[in-house]
């Protein structure tokens, strides 16, 4: 149980919070956007899901630079290199995404035959999403933001390995 409750901690930390609530929203963004042009403007449902994909990973871009990781870029090429860093990394799952819609719904049609077409495409969309959400995080954290070790002591005892180096860590970052 102690082990349960320390890894709780250890993930539940202010990152991953702000994470998976702007994560929800621009969520909302790609699949609102996709599902609309699909359902209403009759775009094919790949297209529908790249076009929500792209305004999703610009959304993505701001509210996570500023209000997730907190980003230390602060010259102009800082900033731009981070954004390419970022719109890389969202490129790869992009086509992650895309292969998956076009695999669920065009190749392996899961459900279809339960649902309407557009039921069913959400269902599709939704259970790539969540894939893509995930990975997101890991590119965003490990590879397109600039963030200073020394500005952001959370980041280093999130990710220690066990309890014991949690509380070793915060010794050294108070000074004793």
């Amino acid at each position: 149980m102690e082990k349960l409750k320390a890894l709780i901690k250890k993930v539940c930390n202010k990152e991953v919070i702000s994470y998976i609530i702007f994560g929800i929203l621009t969520t909302l963004v790609n699949i609102i956007i996709s599902y609309l042009l699909k359902a209403l403007c009759y775009l094919e449902g790949n297209i529908a899901s790249t076009i929500g994909i792209i305004c999703s990973i610009l959304f993505a871009y701001f509210t996570n630079r500023k209000w997730v990781f907190h980003s230390d870029a602060h010259t102009a090429k800082e900033k731009w290199i981070e954004f390419g860093k970022f719109i890389l990394g969202r490129a790869f799952t992009m086509i992650v995404e895309i292969v998956g819609v076009f695999l669920l719904n065009d190749i392996i049609h899961s459900f279809y035959g339960m649902f309407s077409d557009n039921i069913a495409y959400l269902i599709n969309k939704i259970l790539i999403t969540i894939i893509v959400i995930i990975l997101n995080f890991f590119i965003s954290k490990f590879f397109a933001f600039k963030v200073s070790v020394q500005n952001n002591s959370e980041l280093r005892i999130a990710y220690a390995i066990s309890w014991r180096e949690i509380v070793i860590l915060k010794k050294n970052l108070q000074g004793n």
